[in-house]
């Protein structure tokens, strides 16, 4: 059956397109046209603006476009769904947020406070990993996707968690935690390692595991979380019984294909990562490597001399 069944509504998500809007609105009027009004604010770079704009189309392709339609037929395409929003548009909004925004947001003490400790690498790196390995077991995902409210706070704090997990990599406010040099690198590796069992358990296993995807009655009531009930109440007549109206691949084909895909787009994303962390912490060695030469003479004419 074709998605246009499900009407322009389901599809396109125009309320979420409007909200999104009116972020975008509010980012470049604070950041452009009213940052006079603010202490020590600078003009907004173009590189800024590209990873803020970026990052909120990409918003909406995941989440207010057909994708997330099909992220409630196909579990493949969740994934796919959770891998780009966790792991692209998180590290694309901190960068597309000037540091004189963050600043001023930091003035507020508790938002400042929940920063430090929660982007502390450790904290950052384990707190993401437990709440996207808890977030796919079977009966929290089930759970998660029959109730709207539960749904939406959910996906509010693993968003927030990958906030924190890029944070330290990212960001270059000053004396908020970070992760220098060739650290980032095996901050990087620990994160890939960390999710790989989840992923493992969802690829290797022999039956499909989830609900939402293979019960019919679970499945209905999960697409109210992105089909207005008139228009489901509309198609009750239609026979629909499951996902398997949409696809020829099966429950459990679909289902280890999304843990794939969501290992293959975290393996693309980090090994990008990791080469730009490279080249950038190679570029710095060579240009001061004069710099470094002069600091290792240093110390080493002091052992001489305390010898």
């Amino acid at each position: 059956m074709p998605l246009s069944i499900f009407g322009f509504r389901a599809l396109w998500s125009p309320w979420y397109f409007l909200s999104l809007l009116v972020v975008v609105l509010l980012y470049f009027l604070i950041t452009v046209k009213w940052r006079h009004k603010f202490e020590n604010s600078t003009a907004l770079t173009r590189k800024q603006a590209i990873f803020f704009l970026s990052g909120m189309i990409l918003l909406y392709i995941l989440k207010g476009s057909p994708v997330d339609l099909l992220g409630h037929i196909l579990f493949s395409v969740h994934m796919t769904q959770m891998a780009f929003l966790l792991l692209g548009v998180a590290p694309l909004l901190i960068m597309g947020i000037p540091n004189w925004v963050w600043e001023k947001l930091f003035e507020v003490k508790l938002i400042n406070s929940i920063f430090r400790f929660f982007t502390k690498p450790l904290i950052s790196l384990f707190m993401f990993s437990f709440l996207f390995s808890a977030y796919h077991y079977p009966l929290i995902l089930d759970n998660v996707k029959l109730n709207l409210i539960l749904h939406g706070m959910f996906t509010a704090t693993i968003f927030m968690s990958a906030i924190f997990l890029w944070w330290p990599l990212v960001n270059t406010v000053k004396g908020q935690p970070k992760v220098h040099g060739l650290k980032k690198i095996g901050y990087v590796v620990l994160s890939a390692i960390l999710i790989t069992p989840a992923c493992t358990l969802i690829i290797f296993a022999d039956v499909a595991v989830y609900d939402t995807y293979t019960n019919g009655d679970a499945w209905l009531q999960a697409m109210a979380l992105c089909v207005p009930p008139g228009t489901l109440a509309g198609l009750s007549g239609l026979g629909i019984s499951g996902p398997e109206m949409f696809t020829s691949m099966s429950s459990l084909y679909d289902q280890q294909l999304g843990g794939i895909l969501m290992k293959v787009a975290q393996e693309m994303i980090y090994i990008f990562v990791i080469g730009k962390i490279f080249f950038s912490w190679a570029n710095e060695e060579r240009n001061n490597a004069d710099e470094i030469t002069r600091q290792e003479l240093l110390k080493h004419q002091e052992l001489q001399a305390n010898s």
